[in-house]
């Protein structure tokens, strides 16, 4: 019998009512109704310093990066809804990979990220909805052993995108966005489980 698929999933903003956030609450449904066990976070309940090596040295890992690193572990796939912030991915969502990439003794290299399926979106109140990051974020994914799926979803205008209740207003993104969720279940299922 096959494993059913776990997939974490977030927005890579700290902002409350961040659009990333609502992006990835449609997407993580669509990994739902296709039969995928789904975690929804929000990174801002796991505050990180700056990665400092420095700091890791001294105090160890923060609890905060102990907890999402426990929570990439658990999980096979990952759909991430990344912020363009200056044209590449935020502060907050880099500052997570690097933090979660760190080895703990006796682990493998890269552990939380080596052989995951993740699915890429973006939201943004630009006229390309956040592509340009999404191009930083699938090379570093890549880089740490990601296998990133080829389709990716930019919503732009996202100050106008949302509904009152979260969903998009265009019927067309809202299923390609239910659908790249439903993609992202339906592979980490085939090299997972």
């Amino acid at each position: 019998m096959a494993r059913t698929p776990r997939i974490l999933a977030f927005g890579g903003s700290l902002r409350r009512e961040s659009f990333n956030q609502h992006l990835v609450r449609i997407a993580a449904a669509g990994a739902r109704a296709a039969g995928a066990e789904v975690t929804l976070i929000e990174l801002r309940d796991f505050p990180l310093p700056v990665f400092d090596q420095d700091l890791e040295a001294a105090d160890g890992p923060p609890e905060s990066a102990v907890r999402l690193k426990e929570l990439f572990l658990e999980h096979q796939g990952l759909l991430i809804a990344s912020p363009e912030y200056n044209s590449s991915v935020s502060a907050a969502l880099k500052n997570t990979i690097d933090w979660v990439s760190r080895p703990a003794a006796g682990e493998a290299p890269l552990a939380c990220f080596a052989g995951k399926t993740a699915a890429l979106m973006s939201a943004s109140p630009g006229a390309l909805g956040g592509m340009r990051g999404l191009v930083h974020l699938r090379a570093i994914l890549g880089n740490i052993r990601v296998l990133v799926l080829p389709t990716q979803v930019a919503v732009a205008q996202a100050g106008s995108a949302f509904a009152a209740d979260g969903s998009l207003n265009d019927t067309k993104q809202q299923t390609a966005i239910t659908a790249l969720g439903a993609e992202l279940a339906a592979v980490t299922a085939r090299l997972h489980g």
